[in-house]
């Protein structure tokens, strides 16, 4: 049942990601609902504008490169070890958000989907090693 839960997260992921790219018209009515869809803070590609801001194609692309790590080595920490990574990995989501908050620095999309990043990749490593050791 794990595996099969799993599975399905990797399936939906991995499609969601795809369709980001591939298909950003088709996703972009959906996306208010996840994301702000600011134009000068969102990628393009065709001329079309992705259904998601920079900062969550990084949170989804990084989510997605997890996956094969995920599967190859599925090896789950300890809470307290998991959040301590987890803060570490939203650091530079974290800062950088601040700062643009404040008004302090304005970042480049590039900027926000690198940081962004790491934050996708361990938030789905924990969801997938949680999932396969049945917590």
């Amino acid at each position: 049942m794990r595996l099969r839960l799993n599975v399905v997260l990797a399936i939906g992921l991995l499609f969601w990601v795809v369709l980001l790219f591939a298909a950003p018209g088709v996703l972009f009515p959906f996306g208010h609902f996840i994301c702000h869809q600011r134009p000068e803070r969102s990628f393009f590609i065709g001329g079309r504008q992705l259904p998601v801001c920079a900062r969550c194609t990084g949170l989804y692309l990084g989510a997605a490169l997890a996956l094969p790590f995920a599967v190859a080595a599925a090896v789950a920490v300890s809470s307290r070890r998991n959040r301590r990574i987890f803060l570490v990995a939203a650091l530079p989501t974290l800062i950088t958000w601040t700062l643009e908050f404040a008004g302090i620095v304005p970042f480049s999309n590039v900027v926000r989907f690198v940081c962004a990043l790491p934050l996708g990749f361990v938030a789905a490593w924990m969801v997938f090693t949680t999932v396969a050791d049945g917590r």
